[in-house]
């Protein structure tokens, strides 16, 4: 049968004038999520994992915070703090860990993989030097879920905690060699120089963001700056990121010398992609360096790269090794816990809220990449291929798991 254009057209128009069906945007499913929050029992770990300004926001999306009483109180923030944000205030240690998801700083404890739950989802730091074998087995025993959220990356590619806690330990390492340099155990002087009199010299050992920090509160206090790295691309990087000229040399043993027996403060900056820091300055260096001057060795973190650095705490900061102020303690960050608490909450929260939104755990781990390099657990299953090796576990690649689902 032939059908002319005209009638084909009034075909048209009928069709479109006739009741149709209501086509609904298919949105993503939101989950309301049960977070745990337990008081941090680590060496040195004074920080909190939300602050209560974070737990307002979550609990303002639907979400429910469960949080250990005094849990925030060494970050000056008071259970009353937390509860009128919204959390539940809980005394027995145990009911934070029946949560679906734990929220904490430091890697777990023992004790505290016992009081989680099977197929729970952990939320913490992977602190690769503190990571026994054992644990990784208690946690792969409940098929827990796991995240690194040092190893989590965001959408431009950089990882945003290490990033943020760099920038705090510079910053507060500068300020801190300050603090001991003016004392009378010190050199009796301040950091940067007045009408007259010249200001300090400070050598940074370390050429990334860490060290960036540390060079620009320096540079801000008007010390005088040296950088030492063994990267040229991160000199490079260092020297446009602060918009000005500064001295800066590859690591060369005496040209480094040198330098420290001019400096008032050395900042130790150096952060090894995996095992311990290299050890570039020998005691005989610091053995050189001018009485009171101080040494302030971030990298303590990973080993130190001062051949007299050991191992401080809070409590007992420093020691003097050849008349030189030493300040080694781990996790530098932590001694400005409440500041460190907020940054930790400006990227955990909003993270948590997309957790939420996405549709759970499950589906951000499946549909964001930065989100699943943090992943070295999934149910049970160790997918890091480096914790695999180390410690002669089975593992397998969280890519190809998360293709077959």
């Amino acid at each position: 049968m032939n059908v002319s254009g005209d009638t084909l057209k009034s075909l048209a128009q009928e069709a479109a004038l006739m009741p149709q069906e209501e086509m609904l945007e298919v949105g993503k499913k939101s989950k309301k999520l049960f977070i745990g929050i337990p008081k941090e029992t680590a060496f040195n770990e004074n920080r909190v994992a939300l602050a209560p300004e974070a737990v307002g926001l979550l609990a303002a999306n639907g979400h429910t915070v469960v949080i250990e009483s005094k849990a925030g109180l060494r970050a000056n923030f008071n259970d009353t703090d937390y509860s009128e944000a919204g959390a539940r205030i809980v005394h027995d240690r145990a009911e934070v860990f029946k949560a679906d998801l734990i929220f904490k700083v430091a890697p777990p404890t023992n004790d505290e993989i016992a009081m989680m739950q099977m197929k729970q989802t952990l939320f913490s730091a992977l602190q690769l030097t503190v990571q026994p074998k054992n644990t990784l087995k208690k946690l792969m025993e409940k098929k827990v879920t796991a995240i690194a959220w040092d190893y989590v990356k965001d959408n431009s590619g950089i990882f945003p905690v290490i990033r943020s806690m760099g920038e705090i330990a510079g910053n507060t390492a500068i300020l801190t060699a300050g603090r001991y340099l003016s004392e009378e155990m010190g050199r009796g002087m301040m950091l940067g120089g007045v009408a007259g009199i010249a200001p300090a010299e400070v050598v940074i050992v370390g050429a990334g963001t860490v060290a960036e920090s540390a060079a620009r509160a320096a540079l801000g206090l008007g010390a005088v700056v040296k950088v030492f790295d063994n990267s040229t691309y991160k000199i490079r990087r260092l020297q446009n990121s602060l918009g000005q000229r500064i001295y800066t040399s590859v690591i060369t043993p005496k040209v480094l010398a040198k330098a420290l027996r001019r400096a008032d403060v050395a900042i130790g900056a150096l952060r090894a992609q995996a095992g311990r820091t290299p050890l570039v300055v020998s005691e005989e260096m610091v053995k050189d360096m001018k009485e009171g001057s101080v040494i302030v060795d971030i990298s303590i973190d990973q080993g130190g790269c001062f051949e007299t650095s050991r191992v401080t705490s809070h409590e007992a900061p420093t020691y003097k090794e050849y008349g030189i102020i030493h300040y080694c303690v781990p996790n530098i960050a932590s001694s400005v816990p409440r500041t460190a608490s907020f940054a930790l909450s400006n990227i955990f929260a909003p993270l948590i809220i997309d957790i939420g939104e996405g549709g759970g755990m499950d589906k951000i781990i499946h549909d964001n990449a930065g989100f699943r390099h943090g992943v070295y657990m999934y149910k049970g299953t160790l997918t890091s291929s480096y914790l695999g090796e180390t410690f002669g576990l089975s593992y397998k690649d969280l890519n190809l798991l998360m293709a077959a689902i």
